[in-house]
């Protein structure tokens, strides 16, 4: 049984991988591949140390990291994907020339099937989450030539340029927040008449920007360029009319989904298939209870903010909690 199990393979997972390395916690790391969703960004000018990165570069430079450390500690297994996660129950049996002999449960037992089966007596979760993608003509045959869905990764190449910016919820808007800062204009578009998902102090700050421009109940229906973007057409979904939008870069912002389908029973994600946590040691809740043996890090929790930084730090704070908690149940 190994002392901890890491699924995904992104920032948090990596983090993860090596501070357990250097923690000499005995790890199995599990993922598919390195480097999460950042991969798919042409150019990173966030990550905290490095002035900019592609993001395929970022994914080497992550996996190279991890193997630095990894050792005899972290055992690396990619192309896996787990496919369920039911609790077990380990026990231990105490000397029996002991005053006091007694069998007791070792906390945090739990096997893994990705299809081949591990054991962990600790799990940290960081399997991350998909974008949700714009589904209409032109936005496959555009993504990363001017569509993009990383405002904070993105954003700053389409400096002094029009700009698109798809989704009216906070994710929208604070993305919105973002590029006004350098663009030259930004168009949010919205199927909806009102942000009822939004933060209202956001909101009315966005809107009140002279470079801001709102269309309320539109939504996109084509992605038109030549060998970048060029413009988007919208369609108002009250009257049916059409409008062609001149811009350079498009960012989607219409949610995405936690990679955490494997998840239940065991358990209980909230109505966006996130993982409840303690955000003070990243200790999965379910149903308002804690689960033990389990954190989570990253885009699958209910934390406010995803970024790749943010995914890093909370795996790290959960490592340093993982650790207290091995090393105590060995007493």
């Amino acid at each position: 049984m190994y002392d901890l199990a890491i699924l995904g393979g992104g920032p948090a997972g990596v983090a993860a991988g090596v501070y357990a390395a250097r923690k000499r916690l005995k790890t199995i790391f599990i993922a598919e591949t390195v480097g999460g969703q950042s991969t798919d960004s042409v150019e990173i000018q966030n990550w905290i140390g490095t002035e900019k990165i592609s993001g395929v570069d970022l994914g080497k430079s992550l996996e190279r990291h991890l193997r630095a450390y990894a050792g005899d500690m972290v055992d690396i297994a990619l192309g896996k994907r787990i496919e369920k996660l039911p609790a077990i129950e380990t026990t231990t049996t105490q000397n029996s020339s002991a005053a006091a002999a007694t069998i007791e449960k070792i906390a945090g037992g739990f096997a893994l099937h990705s299809p081949a089966e591990y054991q962990a007596r600790a799990i940290l979760i960081a399997t991350g989450g998909s974008r949700r993608k714009l589904a209409v003509p032109g936005a496959k045959e555009f993504e990363h030539k001017g569509l993009t869905y990383c405002a904070s990764c993105d954003g700053p190449l389409f400096a002094g340029q029009d700009v698109v910016v798809v989704g009216g919820g906070n994710a929208g808007f604070e993305s919105a927040a973002q590029l006004l800062a350098y663009c030259k204009s930004v168009s949010l578009i919205h199927r909806g008449a009102d942000f009822t998902k939004a933060d209202a102090t956001t909101v009315a700050s966005v809107m009140a920007h002279p470079n801001m421009r709102v269309y309320t109940n539109s939504e996109p229906v084509e992605v038109r360029g030549n060998t970048f973007v060029s413009g988007m057409v919208i369609k108002n979904n009250q009257t049916n009319e059409t409008t062609e939008l001149p811009v350079a870069g498009i960012f989607v912002e219409i949610g995405a989904v936690p990679n955490t389908s494997f998840l239940p029973p065991l358990i209980e994600l909230d109505l966006l298939g996130r993982v409840a946590v303690d955000p003070a040691t990243q200790r999965v809740r379910s149903a308002g209870i804690e689960v033990p043996g389990l954190w989570a890090a990253g885009d699958v929790t209910d934390g406010r903010f995803h970024q790749n930084n943010i995914a890093a730090g909370d795996a790290v704070k959960a490592l340093e909690d993982i650790y207290l908690y091995l090393k105590s149940a060995q007493h």
